[in-house]
């Protein structure tokens, strides 16, 4: 925006399947999105809220998630290889059969 520190707000959208290959959502609130089956592979999601995000069977490969709030998130099947998680908060996030 204008002032130029406006976070984009996605919170509850359904982004489930999109093509997010290289996208820049750093800082977005991404408050109980659905990003399930999405590639968001090389995304910048630094310091991003996901909190209570659907994130199954996200390709999360080389993103970076540093200092994203993650906690309660569902990660299940979730693509983790070579991401960034200096300082993530994974607090009761389900990590089930993440790679």
């Amino acid at each position: 925006g204008e002032n130029g520190g406006e976070r984009a707000d996605l919170s509850d959208a359904d982004l489930s399947y999109a093509n997010l290959n290289d996208v820049d959502l750093s800082n977005a609130d991404l408050i109980g999105v659905n990003l399930s089956g999405a590639n968001l592979r090389d995304a910048n999601l630094r310091d991003a809220n996901l909190r209570d995000a659907n994130l199954s069977n996200t390709n999360l490969s080389y993103t970076d998630l540093s200092y994203a709030d993650l906690s309660d998130a569902n990660l299940i099947g979730t693509i983790l290889m070579d991401a960034d998680l200096t300082g993530t908060d994974l607090s009761s996030a389900n990590l089930r059969n993440t790679n």
